[in-house]
């Protein structure tokens, strides 16, 4: 008793703490992702609230993406907040009583014990809690033109440097994260959507069904995928609408592929036959029973595909035919600088490594999920 009391006045004391400092019950927990990012969130948010109150105060009144900042930065502090809060009570409530693990709990412990995909996830998450907040932190107009002002070096003003219209480096890198990690996130929901619908009833199904999918399959995969993404993009005007619509329409085979193979496998289990037993049909087997088995491999190839969907992004962008101007993009800036690269080095420079590190924190999570996921790895 007088333990168990001790343990509640313990949680108590951790409850109390995660509303003054959100993340901290989890770091004096040794849980340094989780309790790092709940704390490097509440406090980054806390901070462009405080510093940047008069641009957040102006943009309550502003743009659509103005005031979707807005609510990204409070939503974010009670998140934060609320997160720390109700875990640290989960855990205060479950402490001394050990009930059965299921396999998710058990790739997340595993993922959790691997330092470099945990790297990966914060800054990933980081990147996107950027992009969320960037009209509030940006320094200028990514759009606005100051000829006078062109091709400087980085400076107090201009951290980054300026381009060829003395528009500001930073502010444009910063915006073109949206774009880059907005399409790649759409674009690979869209695909491994259609991925994982046709590749679930393909192997569930089998015979001429399969076959038809299937052949369909290898002939979307026969085609040059640049080259069909360049021509379908030049034949219509560009823009980020139709970009994500043509890069979610020609990444699926994969998946398909992927879930197909897991459903030949999840198919002859005995609970699927137990389902069929009891009369369910075709299309709860599939959603219901199917699918949620499958989603393993699903999540590791939808994590690699985001990076992979960037890379296509910015090459398109490269090429004059992805995302078009004012509009900034990392494959644009990137396009932008090359003639002027010996001289002016940071046009291409920052927007590469921007490029060079997301897709590596994608890559980095998409390893450690594969490692995870995998029960032969995992134990």
């Amino acid at each position: 008793m007088t333990e168990l009391a001790g343990g509640r006045a313990r949680g108590g004391s951790a409850s109390r703490l995660s509303l003054v400092l959100p993340g901290l019950p989890q770091l004096l927990a040794g849980r340094w992702g989780v309790g790092g990012v709940a704390l490097s969130v509440w406090i980054g948010f806390a901070w462009v609230l405080v510093a940047r109150h008069d641009v957040v105060r102006r943009s309550l009144s502003g743009a659509w993406d103005e005031r979707l900042a807005v609510g990204s930065l409070v939503a974010g502090l009670l998140a934060a907040w609320y997160w720390s809060w109700r875990d640290t009570n989960t855990k205060m409530e479950c402490a001394g009583a050990r009930a059965g693990v299921g396999q998710w709990e058990l790739a997340v412990r595993a993922f959790s014990k691997n330092k470099t995909a945990v790297a990966g996830l914060i800054l990933v998450v980081g990147l996107y809690l950027l992009a969320l907040i960037t009209p509030l932190i940006t320094p200028d107009d990514p759009t606005a033109q100051d000829l006078p002002l062109r091709l400087q070096a980085m400076s107090a003003a201009h951290r980054l440097g300026t381009d060829q219209l003395g528009r500001d480096v930073l502010s444009r890198v910063l915006y073109g994260a949206r774009i880059s990690l907005t399409i790649g996130f759409v674009a690979v929901g869209i695909s491994v959507t259609i991925g994982t619908l046709l590749g679930a009833v393909a192997g569930y199904l089998g015979g001429m069904v399969d076959s038809l999918i299937m052949r369909f399959v290898d002939m979307v995969i026969s085609f040059p995928r640049l080259i069909l993404l360049i021509v379908i993009v030049a034949a219509f005007d560009p823009s980020i609408f139709l970009i994500i619509t043509v890069l979610g329409l020609t990444l699926w085979p994969g998946t398909a592929r992927i879930v197909r193979g897991e459903v030949l496998s999840l198919k002859r289990r005995e609970f699927i036959q137990a389902a069929e037993a009891l009369g369910y049909s075709r299309s709860r087997i599939v959603l219901r029973h199917l699918i949620p088995n499958a989603l393993g491999p699903v999540i590791v190839a939808a994590t690699l595909g985001i990076g992979n969907t960037i890379v296509l992004e910015a090459g398109l962008s490269f090429l004059g035919v992805g995302v078009q101007a004012p509009t900034p993009s990392w494959g644009s800036m990137l396009s932008d600088g090359r003639d002027v690269l010996l001289d002016a080095w940071w046009l291409s420079t920052f927007p590469g490594l921007a490029i060079v590190f997301t897709v590596l924190s994608f890559n980095l999570v998409g390893d450690g999920l594969r490692d995870a996921l995998d029960p032969r790895v995992r134990s």
